[in-house]
């Protein structure tokens, strides 16, 4: 059953969002004056762990409970050979999820995080949205709703993450829909395609963007139209963090294009993310760039299925375990600069 009953429903839900405690940010800023370092010292580290207290609502926030959740989905568009790889090794890598076998496996067990894998209907792929929206409202409030209701009570921050052979194409689509430009600006390599693998999928985008016209200046008709049930889960789970008052990080290219209609559809949509790294998939730093938000990791990834925003969990470990567990200059009977 959907979360909303309708599209518009869903879009009357994201035009009133919290801000985030005000008060334990600014608390958190306090304590970060009276630790013993210089002010600032530690740079990145400690707009981090204030940017964690204000959306945990605490001065001293924590990562006890942390989430790591894994939307798969399939494609219509795969037929066009926009992708190195066959459909059907997205339904292998959810087997292997669950075997164990996967690099997110091993990341999220070294950031004690828990796994969630969720397929939608992986052997039912969207339509061919060069010809027709990807999905009809019921399908694409079905996807919303499985990641809107996959976020567990009581997480500290939750890491969003996605696994479907040909949805870098379908966020390229997304991205073009919500910012302009043509297929070839926003298309990279994904899962390794030849030059001829690219002009292709430039061509999949600028198909799509002339069929669906004016209709996509709708972010949320965007996701419906060009997206992918992955790509709609995605923004259901960054919505209820949303809601629940929860710190979300983003993966790479395809999460950051599942987020970015939240972000054009109510100023400061997405000022409860962080993103965790800068993929090497092509757009994904003009879309971040576009977003104004900027990566904690750059490390040459592009594998998806959640692993940048693993490793920067880690990261996000360190500033917490500094802006807590550090002696204040009073404590430490240390003299103020």
């Amino acid at each position: 059953m959907s979360v909303f009953p309708t599209i518009d429903a869903l879009r009357q839900a994201c035009s009133s969002l919290s801000s985030g405690d005000d008060a334990a940010a600014a608390a958190a800023i306090a304590r970060q004056d009276t630790l013993t370092k210089p002010r600032g010292s530690l740079g990145r580290l400690e707009d981090l762990a204030i940017w964690l207290a204000r959306w945990q609502g605490k001065p001293v926030p924590a990562l006890d409970n942390v989430a790591v959740l894994i939307f798969a989905g399939s494609h219509g568009i795969t037929a066009r050979g926009v992708s190195a790889y066959p459909a059907e090794v997205t339904a292998q890598m959810v087997a292997n999820f669950a075997a164990g076998g996967a690099a997110i496996n091993q990341l999220a067990r070294i950031a004690e995080a828990e796994l969630k894998v969720t397929a939608l209907d992986i052997d039912r792929p969207t339509a061919d949205f060069t010809q027709a929206p990807a999905m009809s409202e019921a399908e694409f409030l079905d996807a919303f709703s499985r990641g809107y209701t996959a976020l567990p009570e009581g997480t500290d921050l939750v890491c969003v993450g996605e696994m479907g052979i040909g949805n870098t194409t379908t966020a390229a689509a997304v991205a073009a829909a919500l910012f302009g430009g043509a297929g070839a600006d926003w298309t990279g390599r994904g899962t390794g395609v030849d030059d001829a693998g690219l002009a292709r999928k430039a061509a999949v985008v600028d198909s799509a963007i002339s069929f669906h016209g004016a209709a996509l200046g709708d972010p949320l008709e965007v996701l419906r139209r060009v997206g992918g049930r992955e790509l709609a889960a995605i923004f259901g789970a960054v919505l209820a963090a949303r809601r629940m008052g929860t710190a979300v990080l983003l993966d790479g290219f395809v999460t950051t294009a599942a987020a970015a209609p939240l972000a054009r559809l109510v100023p400061g949509g997405l000022d409860h993310v962080q993103a965790a790294h800068c993929s090497a998939e092509a757009a994904h730093a003009r879309l971040l760039e576009r977003l104004e938000l900027r990566p904690i990791l750059d490390l040459g990834m592009r594998l998806g299925e959640g692993s940048g925003a693993c490793l920067a969990v880690n990261i996000l470990k360190s500033a917490v375990a500094c802006h807590s567990g550090m002696a204040t200059f009073a404590d430490a009977g240390v003299a103020e600069g």
